[in-house]
């Protein structure tokens, strides 16, 4: 599923690039909605074979897909309201909760580290990806002309140091490699560095008497911070300052503002077998690190306004984390403009999302149509990603006793994809190739793209297009009206100068009134 600005997320009502009847199952490496999102789409349009993931995965997916089907709903509800005043007939929403809920039925959970025949022909084995819980990276072995052939798709791999999970699968063997890239020229805090900082944010700003606002993942992010605070306190040989500061956070009220996140917590609780062996001592000994001293969930829409008609300093942790959609909108309207708060990224932010705009210094933001100022801190840390940086998906590589014949670099920014494939390269000197969607390769004694489908028909760049166009046009006149309001309308301007500029914006108006007819 697309995420980002409208000329992105047009691209989730695209007909599939494939014929629905020719795909006899599925393998789903995990359950982000970036890699399930479309699963009930499928669904409402006539698939009903396996969905084959880990059990932690179907778990998940039980309650990300129902949430993301409620999603669509609600702003499919938005946007036919506007419709029907316009005169407009009503859209369908991309799928239903009940749709994603129905499509549960087709899930298959296996466990990790066993080989399944999924028939006469192929066989797939999901090893821990240390990316979420329950992900995967899944090796399909295919027997075709007598001779068998093993393709490795890694998913998203995880962070080398993630807290509660294990450490990513290496693979021994590959005669090609499927491989994200997300990070692939980039290169992580180490987890003792993102500790200290994070500890360092929150007490300074809990200090003034600010908010912090953690705009988190639902699943898995959200524990895995939950975790790194419970075990600071263990730390050995701190300072005083550390013991504040550490006592300041442990008084503060930690809000995790997600009904999806509950639930996750819960699932996480039912799939502990899959947590790295510390957090199981941890656990064992009595000491849960999902169950952190001053941690309040907030379950009602009324619980969750409530949080930002307080005045008490405190943390919250807010989905969604790109800052799209979900109660994070409402916390940032609320905090962004305050100088005292902060706002701490601590995920991945996609290009074109509220999120990526206030990491990259935005100076103001729109949130529900309201232009709001950006004077809150703004920080990021990036180690607590969940993905492998250039250094981990590099040992990832060198992991393998048998070298893949050739490397397919997916799921990642042009730059980063680039600056990947000439590392490997130079590193390695295996072939790389970076795919387009819509691209089949013939995999052989060499590689060769035998088929290329154009997936967007000529007037989808068109449609595209208008939106970007629409969207500049939009912040143009509201910096025409910002300049003629603080430049122009002044008692220096010249009354034939300003009738000039009345002539301008009546032509403007009119050319405006000419393309709605």
């Amino acid at each position: 599923m697309y995420q980002g600005q409208a000329k992105e997320e047009i691209q989730n009502e695209a007909e599939f690039a494939f014929n629905i009847e020719d795909i006899d199952f599925m393998l789903l490496t995990h359950a982000h909605i970036d890699h399930s999102g479309r699963i009930p789409k499928l669904y409402k349009e006539g698939y009903r074979k396996r969905v084959i993931a880990t059990k932690a995965t179907c778990d998940l997916c039980s309650i990300m897909l129902p949430d993301s089907g409620h999603i669509q709903e609600v702003e499919n509800e938005w946007k036919n309201r506007k419709r029907l005043r316009e005169g407009k007939e009503a859209l369908e929403p991309l799928y239903t909760a009940e749709d994603a809920e129905k499509c549960m039925e087709l899930f298959v959970p296996i466990k990790y580290d066993e080989i399944i025949d999924v028939d006469e022909n192929i066989k797939v084995r999901f090893n821990d990806a240390g990316h979420m819980l329950g992900s995967a990276i899944i090796e399909v072995w295919v027997t075709e002309d007598g001779k068998t052939k093993k393709t490795v798709f890694t998913g998203d791999i995880g962070n080398n140091d993630i807290p509660l999970l294990d450490s990513p699968t290496m693979i021994d063997d590959a005669d090609y490699l499927v491989m994200e890239s997300t990070y692939g020229g980039r290169l992580h805090l180490r987890n003792d560095d993102k500790a200290s900082l994070f500890l360092k944010i929150v007490s300074e700003t809990l200090d003034k008497g600010g908010t912090v606002v953690i705009p988190s993942f639902a699943v898995g992010r959200t524990q895995e911070i939950l975790f790194e605070l419970d075990k600071l306190k263990d730390t050995e040989g701190q300072t005083e300052e550390f013991y504040r500061q550490y006592n300041k956070l442990m008084k503060a009220p930690v809000y995790v503002d997600s009904p999806l996140a509950i639930s996750a917590t819960e699932i996480f609780r039912a799939n502990m077998d899959l947590f790295e062996p510390e957090v199981k001592e941890r656990i064992e000994s009595g000491n849960n690190p999902l169950e952190f001293p001053g941690l309040k969930f907030t379950k009602t829409a009324e619980e969750s306004k409530a949080l930002n008609e307080s005045d008490e300093s405190s943390i919250i942790i807010s989905a969604s984390g790109m800052c799209e959609v979900g109660r994070i909108k409402h916390h940032l309207k609320h905090n962004l403009w305050n100088p005292n708060s902060t706002i701490l990224f601590v995920g991945y932010q996609a290009p074109g999302t509220l999120g990526r705009s206030i990491v990259e210094g935005a100076k103001k933001v729109k949130i529900f149509g309201e232009e709001i100022a950006v004077n809150a801190r703004i920080e990021y840390i990036e180690g607590y990603s969940g993905h492998a940086d250039q250094e981990w998906l590099m040992n990832f590589i060198y992991s393998f006793i048998q070298k893949p014949k050739h490397i397919f670099l997916v799921h990642g920014e042009p730059d980063g994809q680039i600056a990947l494939r000439d590392k490997i390269l130079e590193e390695t000197n295996i072939p790389v190739t970076i795919p387009s969607l819509g691209e089949t390769y013939n995999l052989d004694e060499t590689i060769d793209l035998v088929s290329k489908i154009d997936v967007k028909d000529k007037y989808k760049y068109v449609r595209l297009e208008i939106i970007e166009r629409l969207e500049n046009l939009k912040e143009e006149i509201e910096d025409m009206e910002s300049i003629i309001k603080e430049e122009k309308l002044t008692e220096n301007i010249q009354d034939e100068e300003i009738a000039k500029l009345s002539d301008k914006i009546k032509q403007l108006e009119q050319k405006i009134v000419d393309i709605i007819e």
